[in-house]
């Protein structure tokens, strides 16, 4: 059978001539082999592996060990509120670290936590930041900070230590702010700092239980004397309407015994009709106090509610087993045991917060604080603080038994971690 004339042909052409598209497959098959096997710093392309986030790069000296610390580090995930476990983690030295800010450039530190100004000369507490196990904890962003406060209130309401909290925070805003477009105003019991350009104010109101108390204005230095009104919160809480972001705190003070005496009704009475209930349950009963007003005045699509977890206090050098120690003076370097807990937070105190938040109808952010503030035995006060308005003397410094400071902390230090995920969760 003979084949149609055009079939034909193109049959006696292929004989004699390869295709051009089998000559194009065979020249990009020899092209492609030479630039693979090409001196890669001559050829059109370099070939990549997918990247890895766990990939290790081994480098000389480098251990097993050194190598799974790698892994771990890089498996974590960039932080989001709802999944992260800021409170599980560690302190890893870190030298290249600058603060933001030195208790000299910021005028809002006072002096009983201005631990350079007042003689420490040791510099490397400044120079621990905190990871997070399963994810990374964003650096503190001033810009982004005033940028979230822009035409709202922030109010810190507490003790001392919240105190020191609300100085971190301005401190580490105020610098990057021109000094006539900021301002001061300090009260007896409330303090407002005012960011003018960003219509922004970032606020303390003392109330060292909360709820009121005998010792809120006039410090009654006898915990003994003091009496604690847990069910009466409003003397307190008319201050704290129309905020934006409420952070509260209460934990210290109520460490001072035992028992206290707490009392019903009014005051005029003095100290008759006052009961001595035990610590946790006087707690419980001022907490579920706070909890009823959050609940009964606060709209939680207009104010979001923090709340900051137990500050330790490191008065007791066993605990790290330093048992030549005295409490926290000397101390140059975080406790590095995974989970380490001391005498100085109280977990009965943690629970009664936990149990009351969940049952709480307003939201609460909780603030995890005590555990990565527990390894840092070497951040505190110490000697170089003040007492009575005074920088304690000489002798003063050489009996740290009776007068270093292992409650509050130095500023710039740990609160500025605080604020750090404080700001994350913002």
């Amino acid at each position: 059978m003979s084949l149609p004339p055009s079939q034909s042909a193109a049959m006696k052409a292929s004989k004699g001539k390869l295709p051009i598209s089998v000559i194009t497959i065979v020249i990009c098959s020899f092209a492609f082999l030479a630039l693979l096997y090409a001196d890669t710093s001559r050829s059109f392309f370099k070939l990549k592996s997918c990247p890895r986030r766990n990939a290790v790069k081994k480098s000389k000296g480098r251990t097993a060990e050194d190598d799974l610390k790698s892994l771990e580090m890089d498996d974590r995930f960039e932080f989001d509120p709802e999944e992260c476990s800021v409170n599980t983690g560690k302190w890893m030295f870190n030298k290249s670290i600058k603060p933001l800010y030195t208790d000299r450039s910021c005028p809002y530190v006072e002096r009983q936590i201005s631990c350079a100004k007042n003689g420490r000369r040791d510099s490397d507490y400044l120079r621990w930041e905190w990871q997070p196990d399963d994810c990374t904890l964003p650096r503190f962003n001033p810009e982004l900070a005033l940028k979230k406060l822009t035409g709202k209130r922030l109010l810190f309401v507490g003790d001392s230590l919240q105190r020191g909290q609300w100085q971190s925070f301005v401190c580490l805003v105020e610098w990057i702010i021109p000094e006539d477009k900021k301002s001061l105003k300090q009260g007896r019991t409330h303090t407002v700092f005012r960011a003018k350009e960003y219509d922004a104010t970032i606020e303390f109101y003392w109330a060292p239980f909360l709820i009121e108390s005998n010792t809120d204005q006039h410090i009654i230095a006898d915990p003994k004397k003091r009496i604690l009104k847990v069910d009466s919160i409003e003397k307190h809480a008319k201050n704290w309407g129309g905020v934006d972001f409420l952070v509260f705190n209460t934990y210290v003070w109520w460490m001072s015994g035992l028992r206290l005496k707490t009392l019903w009704g009014s005051f005029a009475n003095g100290e008759e009709g006052y009961v001595e209930l035990d610590t946790p349950v006087a707690y419980k009963i001022a907490l579920k106090t706070w909890a009823n007003w959050i609940d009964s005045n606060i709209n939680p699509n207009k104010t979001r509610v923090f709340f900051t977890t137990m500050s330790p206090t490191h008065t007791r050098s066993e605990d790290w087993n330093n048992k030549g120690g005295m409490k926290c003076f000397n101390e140059t370097k975080p406790v590095l045991k995974k989970r380490y807990w001391g005498t100085g937070s109280d977990k009965r105190m943690m629970s009664v917060v936990s149990s009351i938040g969940k049952k709480m109808k307003v939201p609460v952010t909780f603030l995890n604080i005590t555990q990565l503030s527990e390894y840092r035995i070497d951040a505190h006060a110490s000697v170089y603080t003040e007492n009575g308005g005074k920088l304690l003397t000489e002798e003063q410094k050489a009996d740290p038994l009776h007068h270093a400071d292992c409650i509050h902390w130095c500023l710039p230090g740990v609160p500025d971690t605080w604020n750090q995920i404080f700001l994350a969760y913002l």
